[in-house]
């Protein structure tokens, strides 16, 4: 029987999880001679490596002393815990990695509660111990103590420390004593993380993620719980409310290094990749023909946060755009519910919108920014916090905000938390900055990260996650300052921005094309103001020395998805394109806003 190991690889975002995974895989020796490979070598599709983030969880395989390991590398961003919780369910053990100057921070409480009540054996990974000011020691106490807060097992507890630094490749039982290779890690997994059970008995396999090829459709990916699944064998695919399909395995894979390589069988313990199944979805139990027996269905936190889709309405629509009807919107929404457990699509009045519910800005916006790609054309509302009643008492989700900052600019974090109804509960000293704890609405964190980071100028961390829901903490104020708003359709001109300057900041350069209702830029004053930017200067063949001027525009404010995102208020829609994003008015006509302006009064 092949020796099998499973390992997930949990940690914050940023704390080093991918790189790890790269000197793994340079150390087992799985690139031949010379191989090109570049860094993060797992983070493989564009918006992972653009925004260095990893966002859907990989299986990878290395051998190591005769033993196969397979290591899962799984997402830090809270947003996307759904993938963590359900890829955790392939693993026996952890690798819990923590940044040697950060410590634990909130996504780290969020996985490693996640993998203690699975009951996973956990090895600790103090990571970046060549950073300057880290704090290795104090760092372990703090895990140790979440642990404990966490109530972990006396097993789980007697967890085992393992010091190094991923980016340089070294890994060590001592910090102070620095080793050329990373081995002292792979030691430690073989030593504490127990071998894949073998359970005998009919066949189960819950499936937990799923692949696409354009060759054979989608791929169920799925550890083997119990028994043995073999090729051509007939199965049953139990679905998540009980209901039986009967079904046939074409070909079976398992991990090797980066790649699948084809089997006859796989025994329980190992993780594998199934062929042939029709109209599975993840949670679903592959078991025996005759006999099946379903596993216990994934359960997923739920969304905390929803925004309306809906079909591009501007003037500029299907100009960039391939996919920009409703039945293309909704198909793709649809076959992104497939895969992405934490979302929800519900159907609204209209035939044109969908509200679709997820975990938090930037899972939407992953999301949004993948469809742009993809060709289609759509526009979004302004993110909605979902809002419960629990005995009859109006609830809302609260999250817990952690803030490092330089202690100069510390209070004037504390102003912008607490304008939000944010109650601070800790201030600490951390190294050179200012550790803050603040619990904060969900609806207070939207367009809260701009602020704080033009405050602090840039060097403000910030990380939050899920808390509870908790009674209505009141209204929050939105945007400070009105929009400018465009009156005519046509091509901007740098004479009229440039004299329209002093009304306030735009986001436009001079020769953009823009439509009537199109969010031009921010007013100086607290009301939208409507203007007209595509006025040419009037030419006459006479020539004065005082009126010719230069003309002298400060450049554009450029917005990233999520920051348009968490800018829009309510009466307002985000038009996205393949290759643009606009702000626009929902009504585009001035005289349309005004006779609708109360709807939007309340919300």
């Amino acid at each position: 029987m092949q020796k099998i190991r499973n390992i997930a690889i949990i940690a914050h975002v940023d704390h080093g999880k991918t790189t790890l995974v790269d000197k793994i895989l340079h150390s087992c020796a799985i690139f031949r001679e010379g191989q090109e490979t570049g860094e993060l070598i797992l983070d493989n599709n564009d918006l992972e490596r653009e925004r260095g983030i990893t966002i859907v969880s990989k299986n990878v395989s290395v051998m190591y002393k005769d033993v196969k390991i397979n290591i899962i590398d799984t997402p830090g961003h809270a947003d996307f815990g759904g993938e963590v919780e359900r890829v955790l369910k392939m693993a026996d053990g952890v690798l819990l990695l923590c940044d040697a100057f950060e410590g634990a921070m909130p996504q780290t409480r969020f996985v490693t509660q996640k993998a203690l009540a699975l009951g996973l054996k956990p090895i600790v990974v103090v990571n970046k111990v060549d950073k300057e000011n880290c704090r290795p020691e104090e760092v372990y106490e703090q895990i140790f103590e979440l642990f404990f807060n966490l109530e972990a097992t006396e097993d789980q507890l007697d967890f085992p420390v393992i010091y190094g630094s991923s980016k340089q490749g070294w890994m060590s039982t001592d910090w102070k004593t620095p080793t050329e290779d990373i081995f002292p890690l792979m030691d430690a997994i073989l030593e504490n993380i127990p071998p894949a059970p073998i359970a005998e008995g009919t066949l189960q396999m819950q499936i937990t993620s799923l692949d696409y090829s354009s060759f054979v459709g989608r791929i169920a990916i799925g550890r083997v719980a119990r028994g043995t699944i073999k090729e051509n064998m007939p199965v049953s695919l139990v679905k998540r409310d009980g209901t039986i399909q009967k079904s046939r395995i074409k070909e079976l894979y398992t991990f090797e290094g980066l790649g699948k390589v084809k089997t006859t069988s796989v025994s329980s313990g190992d993780i594998c990749a199934v062929v042939g199944i029709e109209g599975f979805d993840i949670g679903d139990t592959i078991a025996d023909f005759e006999k099946p027996e379903q596993l216990a269905v994934i359960k997923i936190d739920e969304p905390t946060m929803n925004m309306l889709f809906t079909i591009n309405t501007s003037p500029f629509f299907g100009k960039e755009g391939k996919f920009v009807t409703s039945r293309h919107l909704r198909d793709r929404l649809y076959k992104e519910m497939e895969k992405n457990l934490a979302l929800k699509v519900i159907e609204t009045e209209s035939p044109d919108s969908y509200l679709v519910y997820g975990r938090g800005i930037l899972h939407l916006s992953v999301l949004i920014e993948t469809m742009r790609r993809e060709g289609y054309e759509l526009q979004v509302g302004q993110p909605q916090v979902i809002i419960k009643e629990i005995d009859g008492v109006k609830c809302e989700p609260v999250e817990t905000l952690i803030v490092d900052v330089p202690g100069e600019v510390a209070g004037k974090v504390i102003e912008l938390v607490t304008q939000r109804k944010g109650d601070l509960l800790v201030m600490e000293p951390k190294g050179d900055l200012q550790h803050l704890e603040f619990d904060i609405p969900a609806r207070g964190i939207i367009g809260l990260r701009n602020n704080v980071l033009t405050a602090t100028g840039g060097e403000a961390i910030m990380a939050h996650r899920f808390k509870a829901y908790e009674p209505w903490k009141g209204t929050i104020p939105g945007r400070l300052n009105g929009v400018l708003v465009s009156m005519d359709t046509g091509k901007t001109t740098a004479f009229a921005i440039d004299k329209l300057q002093d009304r306030g900041r735009f986001h436009i350069d001079p020769g953009t094309d823009v439509y009537e209702g199109q969010v031009l830029g921010e007013h100086i004053r607290d009301n939208d103001l409507v203007i007209n930017l595509t006025k040419g200067k009037q030419l006459t063949n006479m020539r004065a020395s005082g009126s010719d001027t230069n003309v002298r525009i400060a450049p554009a404010i450029k917005f990233s998805l999520e920051e348009s995102m968490e800018y829009i208020q309510a009466d307002e829609y985000i038009e996205v394109t393949p290759q643009s994003i606009r702000m626009r008015k929902i009504f585009l006509n001035e005289n349309e806003r005004r006779i609708n302006a109360k709807k939007f009064v309340n919300q």
